[in-house]
């Protein structure tokens, strides 16, 4: 099994320059974590002015991170959403 080839990218986050190396395939990935990642760090910069940019920075990860946790819930309960409506459409048919 060959490794996936690299592409060497370099992201700004808020004033920090972060240099990867990254795969190719996945390059358009982590630009866009690092638009979304700076769009909610301006976000809490606006909204808690006073906080240092290390407290904003705990703040975007939280952030991310109980969106992320919520993706996952989404994704573990889209089985049993797909089966209740399956059941519920087994049921119409059988009182009609």
């Amino acid at each position: 099994m060959t490794e996936e080839r690299k592409q060497h990218i370099t992201l700004q986050l808020d004033a920090h320059n972060i240099s990867l190396n990254v795969p190719m395939s996945k390059e358009h990935l982590y630009r866009k974590a690092a638009e979304k990642i700076n769009q909610r760090y301006k976000y809490y910069q606006r909204i808690a002015p006073n906080r240092s940019a290390e407290q904003i920075w705990v703040y975007v990860a939280l952030d991310m991170a109980v969106n992320l946790c919520a993706d996952e819930y989404a994704n573990r309960l889209q089985p049993i959403d797909e089966k209740i409506q399956e059941l519920n459409q087994i049921i119409l048919q059988h009182i009609k």
